[in-house]
């Protein structure tokens, strides 16, 4: 099988845990990588410690940047959530393996996410030969969802990882099995990541989880809220756009409120109904289920004030993406 290198908790922690004095202190860009469902954003959670992620399990869900902070003696790992890379059949999905692709010649560090229960796949050897192509970064598999496999299952799929890098001709620095739900092995990943980074200060300051804009945390909020249960009807037609967030005037100190008005797009007026719902009742649910998730993120009040509107075929026209942000 060849100097296969697998890491599993030992029982000494690594030196790199604390911060031994006289050991630089690093800091740096790490992505995850890997299918839709592969795990990453329940993985950018563990290691951060708290949600910051707003994803769904669609591949483009996650279109803007958003960055996961974890905070050590020894080091700053900062977490860039790319959009998932995928066969592109719209001038979006062109758009959007772009970022990808930049992203990844840009960080310090890739983790390649798969699930420990499913084979390899053709979107698994997709991505891995687009890694193979990024020579200069170190590439970590993290073999995810560990505690639903027995171990003979994982032995399989450590041996298959370990040979997808040899077949197109890369080495994975490590392969790391972890399960982000029972918490096994979080540890260890983020102290095989550290040493890949470059020495440095901190680049954020203490306390900071992500530095995405909140106005793109809410829009996001707000599109999972309204693609929920309406995934296989509209599954990436629906781009929000906060249009403004104001705190209200003449409101007293202890009693803030921040109007938020939002505009969701949609592709044809067709999907306006489905949005909708009948007598307006499923808007109506999309606001009061995303309005408290907004209120838990942003620790305020919001009345939020939210508008359906027709783009046609935005994902095709490039004035329109440009609009909506991509």
């Amino acid at each position: 099988m060849g100097a296969m290198s697998v890491r599993t908790q030992s029982p000494e922690p690594p030196e790199s845990s604390g911060s031994p004095s006289g050991a630089p202190h690093r800091a740096g860009f790490a992505c995850f990588v890997g299918r839709p469902n592969a795990g990453k954003s329940t993985l950018t959670n563990a290691l951060v410690g708290q949600k910051v992620a707003i994803t769904a399990n669609q591949p483009q869900t996650t279109r803007h940047t958003v960055r996961g902070i974890v905070h050590r003696a020894d080091a700053q790992l900062i977490l860039v959530d790319t959009p998932g890379l995928h066969k592109p059949r719209t001038l979006l999905g062109e758009r959007l393996n772009d970022v990808v692709r930049t992203t990844w010649a840009e960080v310090d560090v890739i983790g390649f996410c798969l699930p420990a229960n499913e084979k390899l796949g053709p979107g698994d050897r997709f991505i891995a030969k687009e890694l193979a192509s990024i020579k200069k970064t170190p590439k970590i598999a993290i073999v995810t969802k560990t505690d639903l496999v027995d171990n003979r299952a994982l032995a399989e799929q450590l041996i298959a990882i370990d040979q997808l890098g040899k077949e197109l001709g890369f080495e994975w620095a490590e392969i790391v099995p972890v399960s982000a739900v029972a918490d096994q092995q979080v540890d260890l990943l983020a102290n095989l990541l550290v040493p890949l980074l470059p020495e440095g200060p901190a680049l954020y300051p203490e306390g900071d989880l992500t530095d995405e804009p909140e106005q793109v945390m809410v829009a996001e909020l707000i599109r999972e809220a309204a693609l929920e249960g309406v995934r296989d009807e509209l599954p990436h037609s629906i781009a929000v756009v906060v249009e403004e967030m104001l705190p209200r005037e003449d409101r007293p100190a202890d009693k803030p409120l921040l109007d938020i008005h939002a505009f969701v797009y949609i592709e044809r007026p067709s999907q306006k109904g489905i949005i909708i719902g009948p007598k307006g009742k499923r808007l109506k649910e999309v606001g009061i289920k995303s309005r408290k998730q907004i209120e838990a993120l942003l620790g305020t009040p919001v009345f939020l004030d939210l508008h359906v509107k027709v783009a046609k075929d935005w994902q095709r026209d490039p004035r329109q993406l440009r609009k909506l942000g991509f």
